[in-house]
């Protein structure tokens, strides 16, 4: 199997989520397609959308990071 940068960000997105501190941020999911990196999911607050869109952007290694997280009402 060839590694490439974005599959590398991929298990790297995955990795920074599963040792986040806020436990919410540890379910989601992300998958990637040609030129995206996809999160998806629930959180409590906003504020916790964007902080998973942030941890992961750091490691989106030229990926457009699509973020599809819901916020529980």
């Amino acid at each position: 199997m060839i590694r490439t940068a974005q599959h590398d960000a991929t298990e790297a997105a995955v990795a920074i989520l599963a040792n986040n501190s806020v436990r919410e941020l540890r379910t989601l999911r992300v998958d990637r397609d040609a030129n995206h990196l996809q999160l998806s999911g629930r959180v409590r607050s906003f504020y916790h959308k964007q902080l998973a869109q942030e941890a992961v952007r750091a490691v989106a290694a030229g990926l457009t990071v699509v973020n599809r997280v819901d916020v529980a009402r």
